[in-house]
């Protein structure tokens, strides 16, 4: 394998949400339903959300920046068996990259109001995409460990296991 080069982001926003501690926080958007934020978008980028009014649901990618170090083998929140990083959605990753699919609320300039949100107050947004069902959504396949564990997700919250 040749030697790959660092990839470097610059954060489009940053995202303010309710949640100040990592341990606590609700673990997926479902778990985040009473939960609202705001999406502040930089300046120069604000012409890139021309459009985004029209879409009930967003992807936002961004940076884990409060995540350090990863392990190949973790237990998730959801289980309490060891799997592989790439089989889970822990914080602690190679790349400290995230993403959630939030409700949106509304637009005011460069600011945006979301709902359902599982993510980190001050957290650097990457990236956003319109969320498209029938690009987006795969009703009837397999979620590996996943299944059978999800029947309470709404009450499911973070711990302090990848905190540090």
């Amino acid at each position: 394998m040749t030697e790959q080069k660092p990839i470097q982001f610059s954060p489009i926003g940053v995202v303010h949400t309710p949640h100040l501690e990592l341990a606590g926080m609700p673990i997926q958007p479902p778990a985040a339903k009473e939960f609202e934020g705001t999406i502040e978008i930089l300046p120069e980028f604000s012409e890139g959300l021309n459009g985004i009014e029209g879409f009930t649901r967003i992807m936002l990618i961004y940076h884990l920046h409060k995540s350090t170090g990863c392990n190949l083998t973790v237990t998730p929140f959801l289980d309490t068996q060891s799997h592989g990083v790439f089989a889970t959605r822990v914080p602690k990753r190679p790349n400290a990259i995230g993403f959630s699919v939030v409700r949106l609320l509304g637009r005011e300039e460069n600011i945006l109001h979301i709902r359902d949100v599982d993510i980190l107050d001050g957290t650097p947004l990457l990236d956003i995409k319109p969320y498209v069902p029938v690009f987006d959504a795969y009703l009837n396949e397999r979620y590996g460990w996943f299944e059978g564990k999800l029947d309470d997700i709404e009450q499911k919250r973070s711990d302090d296991r990848f905190v540090k």
